[in-house]
Parts: structure tokens; sequence; C-alpha cells
């Protein structure tokens, strides 16, 4: 059976948008009210975050909502019963993105399984290997038929960069930099390039860039040449400093898919 995010590339191949939210942040319940306001915006996959003591691969402003969240009380069964609980009002692609310690204290199969119920469609954990991919988790990621979405970045040797692609499902995610804190800007011949050349060399799942993608005139340059983009730290700042999100959080998506606007954060 095909996923929620397989079906989405095939139907809307290009422009799409991975919006990122920490679970817990700002308050206990805020994933309750943000993923139905993202369900009702011009976004395309809605990415939760597990809050987590110690998220190496993000940056600071995702770290601090992170410690917020957790300072909140969320936790992974907690999010999970969130995200049950809304997603017979959502139809678009939902991905968790946490690090294997969280998910190793709930239990592996319990974690996949947990995960399908709640109506999940695909993981991305950052800290896990491939080959600890494939002997330990693989087996549950086709059992629930969820999608697995490893990262790459510029750096990544070509041949490598292919395995791992080989080994994703429902999109690759490919990091701007090396760094948790890339300009979009410094790296976009490097980007381009990478993709190219992967797809030259047979790379055929979708490609979304993360890491650095702040403005409209960032998603709509990373467009030229992937699938979409994924925006975390911009969305997470707009969210800290609101007082109304039903109004903002539409207005932010549709000012960053459209080219005329450039809302940049400082």
């Amino acid at each position: 059976m095909k996923t929620r995010s397989e079906i989405l590339f095939e139907k809307k191949p290009s422009n799409n948008l991975s919006v990122f939210i920490t679970a817990g942040f700002p308050n206990k319940e805020s994933l309750l009210e943000i993923i139905p306001l993202l369900e009702n915006s011009d976004c395309d996959i809605i990415e939760i975050g597990i809050p987590f003591s110690d998220p190496l691969a993000d940056g600071p402003v995702i770290q601090q909502s992170s410690a917020i969240a957790l300072n909140n009380g969320m936790n992974l069964e907690l999010l999970i019963n969130q995200v049950k609980q809304v997603r017979p009002l959502i139809s678009k692609p939902i991905i968790l993105m946490g690090y294997l310690n969280s998910l190793l204290k709930f239990g592996i199969e319990r974690f996949y399984e947990s995960c399908h119920e709640a109506g999940v469609d695909g993981l991305i954990i950052p800290d896990l290997p491939l080959h600890e991919f494939k002997n330990e988790h693989e087996l549950y990621i086709k059992k629930y038929n969820l999608d697995f979405i490893f990262l790459i970045s510029p750096t990544t040797e070509n041949k490598r960069a292919l395995e791992l692609a080989a080994n994703s499902s429902g999109f690759l995610y490919l990091v701007s930099s090396n760094s948790t804190t890339g300009n979009i800007n410094e790296n976009k011949t490097d980007l381009s390039e990478k993709v190219m050349t992967l797809k030259n060399e047979g790379l055929k799942i979708p490609v979304l860039i993360g890491f650095g993608i702040k403005t409209s005139n960032d998603f709509t340059k990373v467009c030229k040449y992937a699938n979409g983009a994924i925006i975390g730290s911009a969305f997470i700042q707009m969210i800290k400093n609101s007082n109304n999100l039903q109004k903002d959080i539409p207005q932010f998506i549709h000012n960053l898919k459209t080219k005329t606007h450039d809302h940049s954060i400082n």
C-alpha cells in the first residue's frame, strides 16, 4: 500500500513544503491546535519533532523549543496520543523526527506499531546508522507500512548517498550544510550540483532540502532543482512570537510560498 507521502509526490512532484514543529511547544497541548491549522494551510507535509534533551542535529531555535517542550511535560507517548487524536481531521502526511534514544526507551516495535496506529506516515531518526536500521528497524518499517527518511549532506559521498536513498522511502532529506545552522545561500551551488549528480547516477526518490530555509526566496531557489523544502526554525520563531496562531500560521505559509514576499527571521 502506498503511503501518503508517496501519493503526494506522484500527484505533486514539485514545490512541496514540509513544516516542522516541536511537539509540546509553546504549550503542552499546542500540537492539537497547530496541526489542524497546518492542514488548512498551503503546506504539504507536517513534520513533528520529538522533544529530546540533547538534539545535536538541530539549531539553537529548535533546541530551545525542545527544552521548553520537555519542561512542559511533553513525552513520546503523549505526542503519539495527540497525533492519534487529530489524525481523523488530517489528510496530509505526518512525519515524526526524533533521536534513537527516545525510540529505544519506548521500545522499538512498540514505537513503530504505535506510530502506525496513530496515523503517522514516516520517521526521520538522524542518529540511526544504516546498518542498525537494516538489522533492527527495517522489518518494522515494512510491517507497519511506514516511510523512513534518511539524511544526506552535500559532502556525503555519492555512492553512500545513493545507498541511503535506496533505503529511504517517501523522500530523501538533503541538509543544506554540515552544520546545524546552515545558510542556504552559501550552499546553493553545492546543493544543486549534488542533486543533479545523484539524479544523473540514478536517484529516483524525491528530495527535500532542509536546514537554513527562511524565506520565500530560499524556497523558490531550492524548488528549481529539488522537489521541495523543509522549514523549521523560522516557523518555530514565528510561533514563539505569535499572538494569533489562527491568523499567523496560514499567513506565514502563504508568504513563504509567494515569491513576492521575503519574510526572514533575524
